[in-house]
Order: structure tokens, then C-alpha cells, then sequence
């Protein structure tokens, strides 16, 4: 009880209205988003106690999937830090458990795939490994809350994935197998996500605050897709009554942990000391967990494609 106060990004006049989806998805017969295989790509997802790491209270065992540790090669894709446990539970955090906040698809199962490692590192080879892997092993829906970074220290700018060949090529497997790929559009406030380079094999997803607002860190561009919230500061857009430049909202609040203290499952602090977390890494699983409520209730058909 009391997630209705602190989950604006659920609930609020600029959140995603899930109460409403809530009872529709029910009477079309997918409660929750059950039965539905979402791929978290990231940093891993405490779904088990094994050696330090600990089980999430929001992410029951029924309902988390045998997944892949990438940057380890074995099968125990454990979370190190924090990331990837605080996107899988905006997805399908558990509902009415006495605990914490709730997730969107709340009833959907996590196929954890882990490609990056304690710090939130990884590369282009590892991220077109897990989509390929969640591919092959039935997800109908796969979050990448993934920014890549040029490695030249002269130019270190954040990059759109689809500039790695080896993903785009993976993107384009997931489309033949009508698995869509929501991915974060990136927190680099740059204005040039690409727009026709994958068209429908990627759903990029950027930021908007608590006032509804576009994130001031928000990549923007033709290639965003869509906006969804992602809390934190409002951008600089003086045509937009919305926008209060250096205005700060809250962030979004979603159960997981701090990378110092693996195991202490609250609403983490940010860089800043702030509860929650914002960027466009929380906006992705927004619109993740509304395509897996979509997807149970069967109203696009069984096996749409990811234009539809």
C-alpha cells in the first residue's frame, strides 16, 4: 500500500496511467502480463541467493527465467549492480507482496541476460550475444536500458547502439522472429538519435521528468520513438509551458540496490544522494512492460510483428 504517492511515473498526470491498463488487460485475459518472456539485457537481475548476492523480494522465483551471464560465460546472470534489477522491476516487479513498489507487467516472467558487469560496462559483441540468446530461448519482448560510449578520450560521446554492426544484425534477427527491442535513446542531451538505419527491428525511448518535460540528459532526435517517464531535470524547451528549465521532479522509484551493499533491497540513491533513479535506462522498461501487457491479452493476434 502507499505506491500511488511515490510511483508518479505510474499513476501521476504525466505518468502511463497503469491503473487504467490494469483492468483492461485482465478482462482480455492477460492479468498482469502473465505469461509473457521479457529479456532484460544489463547488469544482470538478483533473482536468486548464490554466494553474496541475494534474491530480490520483488522478483519471485516462479517467475524469473534460467538466463546467461555473457561477461562471466556461465549460467548465473547474479546483478553486482543494481541496474539491472531496478529495470527488471519496473518491468514485472511483484504486485501486493507487502513490499516495496509495483511493476507494470507485474505478472510477467524475466529471462535474465547478463552483458554488463558490476560496472555497468560492457560491449557491442556481448549486447548482439544476449539478443540473439534471448531470441533463441523465447522471449517476446527484450529491454536494452544499454548507453555504448566512443572509447577516444578525445571524443568520448555517447552512441546510438545501432552504430555496432554486429548489433544491427542482431536487431534484425530479433525482427524476423517478431520480437521487438526497446531500447533507452540515452542520457547524452544530444539531438541525433537515427531515425531510418533499423526502422522497426528497435523502439528507442527517451525521457520525460515528473512535470512532463523532455529530461534535460534526454538524447532526443527522428530516430525516438516514443517518450515515457524517466524522472530528473526538465529541459530547456521555451515553447513548452510544461518546461521549467532546472526544475527537478522526482525520480523514479523501483526496488533494488546500491552497488555497495549487494543485498540491501530499498529505492537506491543516485550519483546526487537522491532517491530513485532517473534517465532514459528507466524509461525503456516503461515501455517494455506495456508491450508485455499488450502482448498477453492476445488483441494483436499471437504472433504480431514488431510493426504492428
Amino acid at each position: 500500500g502507499g505506491w500511488q504517492q511515490v510511483q508518479w511515473d505510474l499513476v501521476g498526470p504525466f505518468g502511463i496511467d497503469v491503473a487504467g491498463a490494469w483492468p483492461l488487460a485482465q478482462q482480455a485475459g492477460g492479468e498482469g502480463g502473465r505469461g509473457v518472456k521479457v529479456a532484460v539485457l544489463d547488469t544482470g537481475v538478483a533473482y536468486a541467493d548464490r554466494g553474496r548476492y541475494r534474491q530480490s523480494p520483488e522478483l519471485p522465483t516462479p517467475r524469473v527465467l534460467h538466463g546467461y551471464d555473457f561477461v562471466a560465460d556461465d549460467p548465473y546472470p547474479n546483478d553486482a549492480n543494481g541496474h539491472g534489477t531496478f529495470v527488471a522491476s519496473t518491468i514485472a516487479g511483484a504486485a501486493n507482496n507487502h513490499y516495496g513498489m509495483v511493476g507494470i507487467a507485474y505478472q510477467a516472467d524475466i529471462l535474465p541476460v547478463r552483458v554488463l558487469d558490476e560496472y555497468g560496462e560492457g560491449n557491442s559483441v556481448r549486447i548482439a550475444q544476449g539478443i540473439r540468446y534471448a531470441v533463441d530461448h523465447g522471449a517476446q519482448v527484450i529491454n536494452v536500458s544499454i548507453e555504448l560510449y566512443n572509447d577516444d578520450l578525445i571524443d568520448p560521446r555517447a552512441l546510438s547502439i545501432t552504430t555496432a554492426p554486429e548489433i544491427r544484425g542482431a536487431l534484425r534477427y530479433a525482427r524476423s522472429h517478431r520480437v521487438p527491442v526497446v531500447a533507452a535513446a540515452g542520457n547524452a542531451g544530444q539531438g541525433d538519435v537515427p531515425s531510418s538505419r533499423l526502422d522497426t527491428s528497435i523502439i528507442y525511448a527517451g525521457a520525460t521528468t515528473e512535470h512532463g518535460c523532455i529530461g534535460e540528459y534526454s538524447n532526443i532526435g527522428p530516430g525516438v520513438d516514443v517518450v515515457a517517464p524517466g524522472g530528473g531535470t526538465d529541459r530547456d524547451l521555451s515553447d513548452d509551458p510544461d518546461c521549467t528549465p532546472d526544475e527537478t521532479g522526482r525520480n523514479v522509484w523501483q526496488i533494488s540496490f546500491n552497488r555497495s551493499d549487494i543485498g540491501d533491497f530499498r529505492v537506491p540513491l543516485d550519483s546526487h544522494g537522491k532517491r530513485g533513479l532517473a534517465g532514459t535506462s528507466m524509461a525503456a522498461p516503461h515501455v517494455t512492460g506495456v508491450i508485455a501487457l499488450l502482448l498477453a491479452t492476445h488483441v494483436l493476434g499471437n504472433h504480431p510483428t514488431t510493426a504492428a
